[in-house]
């Protein structure tokens, strides 16, 4: 292996900063709606909890909101610098929403952000709401225009190819925004973001609770957390559900390879693996706990229903559909088989132990409970935030790789999408810049979070104060952010 291969130091870079681009994307789409829910209750109670538990979750998406547009800016010069034979085949269809995703959505939310801060003690009380669900939706909107360009990458349409045939040129907009790919993928997505914020806010809330403080408070943003997890994995799976769907009519080899299964199957030899160990080409399968009838149900929805195999897939990507491709592939277009393997089970696994950490806690903490909540229940909801972030992690890791070999289904190689004239000791020097960066902005980023976490919210005012719900906006400066 050359360890200055330009294509393989170029995807290490673009895989390094989307990933960690993408720890801060679910939580600024999940806290946005957070802060808008609470600032909602404050505004119809009165009630100066709902207020305090705003204002503090509010400096968290205020500040998981800056790092992720810093990181999220690189990502669009490395098109450029790294992946311009892409670039100049796709850009013309890619663009386009990337485009829309700049220049109406992110200004759109990053305007109503603006009065969001700066209109505390400016704007009349529901105006200041208002611009909080307003920027609410234009980060969805965002999301939304990023999962439209990603998803003509997994399932073009909307194009023709050049006369030459060296580029996409797009034909039809709306097909493109109406991928059933994206359309698939934004419930999908945005219910994967608010299981992530939930668990943010149950390990926050739990962590104070451990040590008996902000009490009143952080148990309303407990409950909320712990029914809002619960709520958001059911809504995992049922957009999961549905985008498998979409994935196995738009890209059999994925699901094929989610479950490394090389020969087609029906019924109930159309089993999912819970655990397989065996050799990696198929051919000994050592151990295996499987669940008949499961892989079926899930990509057909009927038991009786026929899955590809990874070995008749390649046979017909060969010799019908793509044998332009096939030699540069060597007759192979499944991806790396044990990262899609087992980056499917992780995402499933580690989201169902994030509710099932809600499930617990909603138990010990029911209202005719008889003791108090043991510690140790307070630590293992600790670990609700790092199993749900982990979870979406490995479910966006699954959902590139998983299109390997193609940069564009059906359209490009990966291979074929590098820059031709990039050496790879440029891109060595920008990796390990890129890395050494964004360690250090993890660094900051996890102080910053970790301080305010720490601090909590503001305290409730003494039984003597003055009534909460009396309490005017002026008592929320624009200096509290």
């Amino acid at each position: 292996m050359d360890l200055l291969d330009p294509l393989l130091l170029a995807r290490w870079q673009f895989g390094l900063t989307t990933l960690y681009h993408f720890l801060f994307v679910p939580l600024t789409l999940g806290m946005a709606l957070t802060v808008a829910i609470f600032q909602t209750a404050w505004f119809r109670t009165g009630n100066v909890k709902w207020l305090h538990l705003t204002r503090f979750f509010g400096k968290i998406f205020l500040i998981n909101f800056a790092m992720g547009v810093v990181t999220g800016i690189v990502q669009e010069f490395q098109f450029g610098m790294n992946w311009s034979s892409y670039s100049r085949f796709v850009g013309d269809v890619f663009g386009a929403p990337l485009a829309f995703e700049g220049l109406m959505a992110f200004f759109f939310e990053a305007t109503f952000i603006g009065l969001w801060i700066f209109g505390w003690d400016k704007l009349p009380k529901a105006l200041h709401l208002a611009s909080i669900w307003i920027a609410t939706i234009g980060a969805w909107f965002s999301a939304y225009f990023i999962l439209a360009a990603n998803a003509f990458m997994q399932n073009p349409v909307g194009f023709k190819m050049a006369e030459d045939g060296s580029r996409a040129e797009m034909t039809d907009f709306f097909a493109v925004l109406t991928n059933p790919v994206a359309l698939a993928a934004l419930p999908h997505t945005l219910f994967a973001a608010f299981m992530m914020t939930a668990g943010v806010i149950v390990s926050i809330s739990a962590w104070h609770l451990l040590r008996k403080q902000n009490v009143e408070m952080m148990r309303s943003s407990l409950k909320f957390g712990l029914w809002g997890l619960i709520a958001a994995f059911a809504g995992v799976a049922i957009s999961g559900d549905q985008l498998s769907l979409v994935m196995v009519a738009t890209q059999p080899m994925k699901m094929a390879a989610a479950e490394a299964m090389f020969d087609s199957a029906c019924g109930a030899d159309a089993s999912f693996s819970i655990f397989t160990l065996g050799t990696p080409d198929g051919t000994s399968e050592l151990f295996s706990i499987r669940v008949p009838y499961l892989l079926a149900l899930l990509s057909t929805h009927s038991l009786d229903g026929c899955v590809e195999g990874i070995n008749d897939l390649n046979n017909l990507y060969t010799t019908e559909l793509f044998p332009q491709f096939a030699d540069q592939v060597d007759g192979n277009f499944a991806p790396i088989l044990w990262v899609t393997y087992w980056a499917f089970r992780w995402m499933i696994g580690l989201g169902g132990v994030a509710a099932l950490v809600a499930v617990v806690g909603l138990w010990l903490t029911r209202k005719n409970a008889k003791r108090e909540v043991p510690a140790w229940a307070w630590r293992l909801a600790i670990w609700a935030w790092p199993a749900s972030l982990l979870a979406i992690l490995v479910g966006w890791v699954f959902t590139e790789m998983g299109r390997q070999p193609w940069i564009v289904f059906s359209l490009m190689l990966t291979e074929d999408g590098v820059s031709p004239s990039v050496p790879g000791w440029t891109v060595l020097i920008s990796l390990t810049a890129f890395t050494l960066i964004y360690a250090a902005l993890a660094v900051v980023e996890f102080g910053l979070i970790l301080k305010t976490t720490q601090k909590g919210p503001e305290p409730l005012p003494e039984p003597g104060a003055p009534d909460a719900r009396t309490q005017a906006v002026e008592d929320t400066p624009t200096t509290v952010y």
